[in-house]
């Protein structure tokens, strides 16, 4: 049995193999994720559990990395929790792989990276994010220098540090 969704405001939006389907009530979407696991189990593939959500956009929902939320009738995308824990791992992880490298290196390993991360959220609502996330680095980055240069002063490490930077990695 098709059922036609024309006179309500029904949107499919894929990206590779994720997808998110919008609609204007609880009851439609429930109907759509029917009709969606209908068509994906005679084709032998299935919906997961785990990734598969029907929420209001007041309380919104994670896709590719990002937030979507209602706040106050207003739309807006954020970078999701998730991708922050993980760029907030993977700096931290080659910060503490980095211990015996130059300042150089570091640098030369730390800026793809935050520089990838930051252009993917650049188009979103990311300056808080981003703001919170260069104070972590900075802190990161100075427990790095303290633990190399443990009997020098901080002025000397910030001067040392500042006259050889190539280029500070900041978002």
């Amino acid at each position: 049995m098709h059922k036609r969704y024309g006179h309500h405001k029904v949107h499919f939006v894929r990206y590779a193999d994720d997808f998110i389907v919008t609609a204007d009530s609880d009851k439609t979407a429930n109907e759509i994720a029917k009709l969606i696991k209908s068509f994906l189990g005679e084709r032998g593939l299935e919906l997961s559990e785990i990734k598969t959500l029907i929420s209001h956009i007041d309380y919104g929902f994670d896709f590719l990395g990002w937030n979507f939320r209602k706040y106050n009738g207003k739309l807006l995308i954020k970078p999701s929790k998730n991708s922050i824990g993980k760029i907030t791992t993977k700096i931290s992880d080659v910060i503490k792989r980095a211990k015996a490298w130059t300042q150089e290196d570091l640098i030369h390993v730390l800026n793809p990276i935050i520089t990838g991360w930051a252009n993917y959220h650049q188009s979103v609502v990311a300056k808080y994010i981003f703001g919170k996330l260069d104070h972590q680095l900075w802190n990161m980055l100075w427990a790095w220098a303290k633990r190399r240069h443990p009997e020098k002063s901080k002025y000397w490490i910030v001067d040392m540090t500042l006259a050889t930077s190539i280029y500070s990695p900041k978002f």
